[in-house]
């Protein structure tokens, strides 16, 4: 069950809001894009206060912690270029060039590669730290969110229209399966890697839940809106989906493909952060320009 222990006052913006956040373990430190303001904003979990913000990152979108290389990317769309931060001292310690429009973003911590999903060529760019090394592949239309897959050694790509997860093989970047999706609009993506299934968060009000390895779908559940962001909570077997209109974050039973909970939070609030080690769930607020943190509790029936 999610229980609201309280907010987190974020700098201001005049309008616009928050894209994609992420959640660094080790330190429970929260990295979210402040599209609004062209910034990075940084909380610190563990006092419950905005610690720091990182500028220049305009129309920043995607933001994604590499977990033991202690590393933050963070999409500059405006620009074409992808920030990578020390989680612990907060300095940009690179700069990456990226495409036009890079916006999604997935990790491959074995051959430490970045992939990047470009919203402005509908191309997707698998680019090697070390090296600066740049590997393209076009994609069947507009990306939205990826996510890397260490059992399949693959990338998997939601794409827009018409309605697909794209597979990408990790060491080519070549395009090896594409999943068809029953629901218009493919937009939050996660997986559960063990069990192999794919959630994918549709603009058309669904949750479809793919098998990876075939595709095939194995079940789907309603939601009331287009969704964004979407996390997967494998220790309670719980799904977060982030709807922005009319700002509700429904929570799903994974394993019996329901609704469990469904909690009112603010217009326009279409993203979240998850803490696995923590448990514990940060909804941003654009209108009053806060993050709701919400603690996870096991629910006992």
């Amino acid at each position: 069950m999610l229980t609201p222990v309280g907010s987190i006052d974020l700098p201001v913006h005049a309008a616009g809001g928050f894209d994609h956040g992420d959640v660094h373990r080790a330190s429970g430190r929260v990295f979210v894009a402040h599209t609004a303001n062209g910034t990075v904003e940084v909380i610190d979990g563990a006092a419950a206060r905005h610690l720091a913000t990182i500028p220049d990152c305009p129309e920043a979108s995607g933001v994604l912690c590499a977990q033991e290389e202690g590393l933050v990317f963070a999409a500059a769309r405006a620009d074409g270029r992808v920030l990578v931060i020390e989680a612990s001292s907060l300095a940009v310690r690179e700069v990456l060039r990226a495409g036009s429009r890079p916006n999604g973003l997935a990790w491959d911590g074995r051959r430490r590669q970045l992939l990047v999903a470009d919203v402005g060529d509908y191309r997707a760019r698998l680019v090697v730290l070390a090296t600066g090394r740049v590997t393209t592949v076009e994609l069947p239309s507009r990306p939205r969110w990826c996510v890397h897959d260490p059992i399949g050694d693959a990338f998997f790509v939601n794409v827009r229209d018409p309605a697909l997860v794209v597979m990408l093989d990790a060491e080519t970047c070549e395009v090896t399966a594409r999943y068809p999706v029953p629901s218009a609009g493919p937009h939050g993506l996660d997986l559960d890697v063990p069990g192999r299934r794919l959630f994918v968060a549709c603009d058309g009000g669904r949750v479809v839940v793919l098998d990876a390895e075939t595709g095939r779908e194995r079940g789907s559940v309603p939601i009331p809106g287009v969704p964004d962001a979407i996390w997967f909570n494998p220790a309670r077997e719980r799904l977060y989906v982030a709807i922005g209109e009319p700002g509700v974050l429904t929570e799903i039973d994974t394993e019996a493909l329901t609704v469990a909970e469904q909690i009112a939070t603010e217009p326009g609030a279409q993203t979240t952060a998850f803490d696995p080690e923590r448990q514990r769930l940060y909804v941003f607020l654009p209108r009053s320009c806060r993050a709701a943190v919400f603690q996870i509790q096991e629910d006992r029936g």
